[in-house]
């Protein structure tokens, strides 16, 4: 589908790994788009040429006008202190006719979503902005996302040891990146999705050590798993981490024991293909997991 014509449609948190496939997605289907940015030069070095890139910083809410005229619409992802959220939502309202905003799954009825998450009061006081300027909105809420393996687990599998983690047998249901930007593409470019309100995870709980395991059979060796301490952990975390995210992470983990992960449809029902699997997810990322990556 070519909208060439359509308005751009701007995305925030561009370089960040949702926002970057959110602009493929979006080029894909020809819409124009612009990409918010605080270093322009570095973003335009890693950004496809055809995307627009804009300068502006969430914390200064008047440098983001230059991108917001003439937009139909933008994409949120917050990655700022709280502080200017209200003059942000405010800026935008006054621009834009539309927002997809990536939030999180806080109003979801499962105890792993529903521990104490200071980044889940912030999307909730996001959301409430929101709604309160009648923007056309649709909120996205990814749960686990794949990817945070990476982070998580990579170092220790491209070092060729154990994987030593807290709650080995919690259950999620981790999303691809790729399925998520997908749906942002789709609720921001296409018409149905105003007011949607979508919790998107992948197709099946895993344990987090079975995670581990479908990543030992994408590289064809076994990689062990040994559970971690909830307090060697705190210590592992410490300098990388807020302690409040570390705290959260445990009492969710924790909650998450004993009982499958809450699984949604949203993936199929709006792109009409099933989400992809975490095997697949750790067969398409499987270089990522070597010593040459």
């Amino acid at each position: 589908m070519s909208q060439t014509d359509s308005p751009p449609v701007l995305v925030t948190g561009a370089t960040g790994r949702i926002g970057r496939a959110v602009i493929d997605q979006l080029l894909d289907a020809g819409v124009p788009v612009r990409a918010l940015a605080r270093r322009p030069e570095e973003a335009a070095a890693t950004l496809p040429a055809t995307a627009e890139v804009f300068t502006g910083d969430l914390t200064a809410p008047d440098s983001l006008d230059a991108a917001l005229n003439g937009a139909g619409a933008v994409f949120l992802v917050w990655t700022a202190p709280p502080q200017t959220c209200a003059d942000v939502v405010a800026r935008l309202a006054a621009h834009v006719p539309r927002v997809v905003f990536l939030s999180s799954p806080h109003r979801t009825p499962h105890p792993f979503f529903q521990q104490p998450n200071p980044m889940a009061a912030l999307h909730a006081d996001i959301e409430r902005l929101i709604a309160a300027t009648g923007l056309e909105s649709t909120i996205i809420r990814p749960g686990m996302l794949a990817s945070n393996s990476l982070a998580w687990w990579a170092p220790a599998i491209r070092a060729g040891e154990a994987v030593r983690w807290p709650y080995g047998a919690a259950e999620t249901a981790p999303v691809d990146d790729r399925d998520v930007a997908a749906v942002v593409a789709r609720t921001l470019c296409q018409d149905g999705y105003i007011a949607g309100d979508y919790v998107l995870t992948g197709p099946e709980s895993l344990t987090q050590a079975a995670q581990v395991g479908v990543i030992g059979d994408a590289l064809g060796r076994r990689i062990a798993f040994e559970e971690m301490t909830p307090d060697e952990f705190r210590d592992l975390s410490q300098g990388t981490a807020p302690s409040s995210v570390v705290d959260m992470l445990l009492a969710a983990w924790s909650a998450a024991v004993g009982q499958p992960a809450y699984v949604t449809t949203a993936v199929r029902d709006i792109l009409g293909t099933a989400p992809r699997t975490f095997r697949q997810w750790a067969g398409d990322h499987a270089s990522a997991f070597t010593k040459d990556s």
